[in-house]
């Protein structure tokens, strides 16, 4: 797969503008696999005129059944290219393939498919509301929503998840009828240009789903982002990273969705299921690496169950073998450097805390090992900071009310895990975790109709099912008047 930009329906090489490209690199090895071309502000602005001309002509032109069809035809084109899409996304992330093809690509053609179905059936608020004293007698009104497409969206998604995470924006901006244009993570844009292939080959008016390619600051992720012409910015990534397109969009009052950074804690109380608090808590904090929004990097055990608990969570590190690289060599010394940071804090280091030796071309990717912290306090840099990597710090607590406080000690809030077999606790101290998403005694488990998102640094606004929808439309009341 050559990345390449996908422009007003026409796939392209790089513009007079597009002064270089950049390597491509497989984490497994640290091998160059492609170049990948950098768009430049002439490319981005090109396709920004082409998503508002799309909005103005056959696209912006269809109906909500007619768009349903487009994403339904794209779900199919994924599922017909189902080995293309694992293959780029194994390159370009080096996960695991029973990740990609259980999780990354059936997902990616379920968002289109569930928001085809959303649009189809969707259906506005309405109300007759009663005048007293209408020209002196009682008349009515009739009060009825519409909602328009926000226009040209920005998406701008990391790579991490990479054709799951843009999906779950592009499809729901397509279906509420904007017009996209999207930039992938310079380190992984194979999918993206998969999915633009399969976009042409569904059929889409030209100008709707448009592609381009590049960095961030001072590249291409900013001269979107910033751009004057663009109506809504849809970003998942890091909160720094959020906080630098928040700026730039605030000098155009573009409305912004973000879901960012995480910290995430889990409360394994006294009465969980020790098996199943173990199993869940490696799955929540070594699933892809940790490389997951919602992965879990503190753990607080209540104290009765905290040896037994930390000494089978290290043991389960330890014996971890099918496990994918870090994205990139910056990023493994990120990581790395947490761990160092660790040590320095104080730190035991129960499993990990290192890179692990293969033998062969592995030894020249970017690994670290999984690993298991515990012996920090709640003020420590390595609690408190995000580090998106295979690692957890396991702390004990006593009481409910203390198990509450660290949970919620942190700037971040996007999602938390409880372990427990009381029912009562569970609905007593679900809600007043400061999370987005609060999941009991499972992981991840994701209904594509209910709110994802966080508070506090950990994004602005919610996705999923008519939350995504609600964002990419613009309600507008419509008051009519009956009369007597």
């Amino acid at each position: 797969m050559t990345p390449a930009h996908y422009v007003d329906g026409a796939f392209r090489a790089p513009a007079a503008d597009d002064s270089h490209t950049f390597p491509l690199i497989d984490p497994v090895d640290g091998t160059v696999t492609g170049r990948v071309p950098e768009a430049g502000r002439a490319t981005v602005d090109e396709a920004v005129a082409a998503a508002r001309g799309a909005l103005r002509g056959p696209w912006g032109a269809l109906g909500a059944a007619e768009r349903a069809a487009a994403l339904r035809a794209v779900a199919d084109g994924i599922d017909a290219r189902f080995e293309e899409f694992v293959a780029a996304e194994c390159a370009d992330t080096g996960k695991p393939r029973q990740l990609a093809a259980q999780v990354d690509i059936p997902r990616a053609a379920g968002n289109f498919r569930a928001y085809a179905d959303l649009i189809a059936g969707r259906h506005e608020e309405s109300y007759r509301t009663a005048v007293p004293g209408w020209s002196g007698g009682a008349g009515e009104a009739l009060n009825y929503t519409v909602r328009r497409p926000l226009g040209v969206v920005a998406v701008v998604s990391p790579w991490n998840l990479p054709l799951l995470l843009l999906t779950w924006k592009v499809a729901p901006a397509l279906a509420a009828g904007n017009a996209v244009v999207a930039k992938p993570s310079e380190e992984t844009p194979s999918t993206a240009t998969l999915l633009a292939e399969v976009v042409h080959a569904a059929g889409l008016p030209r100008g709707a789903f448009n592609l381009v390619h590049g960095h961030g600051p001072g590249g291409a992720g900013e001269f979107l982002t910033a751009h004057e012409d663009v109506d809504a910015i849809a970003f998942t990534g890091s909160t720094a990273t959020g906080t630098a397109i928040m700026r730039g969009a605030a000098e155009h009052l573009t409305p912004v969705s973000f879901e960012l950074g995480g910290k995430n804690p889990a409360l394994v109380f006294a009465d969980a299921d020790l098996d199943a608090a173990v199993e869940g808590t490696v799955r929540s904090a070594f699933t892809h690496s940790g490389q997951i929004c919602l992965c879990t990097e503190r753990v607080y055990v209540q104290r009765p169950l905290f040896e037994e608990f930390v000494t089978r969570l290290a043991g389960r590190a330890r014996a971890l073998r099918d496990y994918g690289p870090m994205i990139s060599a910056a990023h493994r010394d990120k990581v790395l450097g947490h761990y160092r940071l660790a040590r320095e804090e104080g730190a035991e280091v129960l499993a990990g805390g290192g890179v692990p030796a293969f033998g062969g071309a592995r030894d020249g990717g970017f690994f670290v090992e999984p690993t298991v912290l515990t012996g920090l306090p709640p003020t420590a840099r390595t609690v408190r900071e995000e580090i998106f990597g295979p690692v957890c710090h396991v702390a004990p607590f006593d009481t409910e009310e203390e198990a509450l406080a660290l949970a919620n000690d942190s700037s971040y809030g996007l999602a938390a895990t409880l372990w427990t077999t009381d029912l009562s606790r569970a609905h007593r101290v679900a809600p007043r975790v400061e999370a987005g998403m609060v999941w009991v005694n499972c992981w991840n488990l994701r209904d594509l109709r209910t709110p994802f998102g966080g508070v506090k640094a950990s994004g602005i606004g919610r996705e999923g099912g008519t939350h995504s929808l609600d964002f990419f439309s613009e309600p507008t009341n419509v008051c009519v008047s009956i009369g007597e």
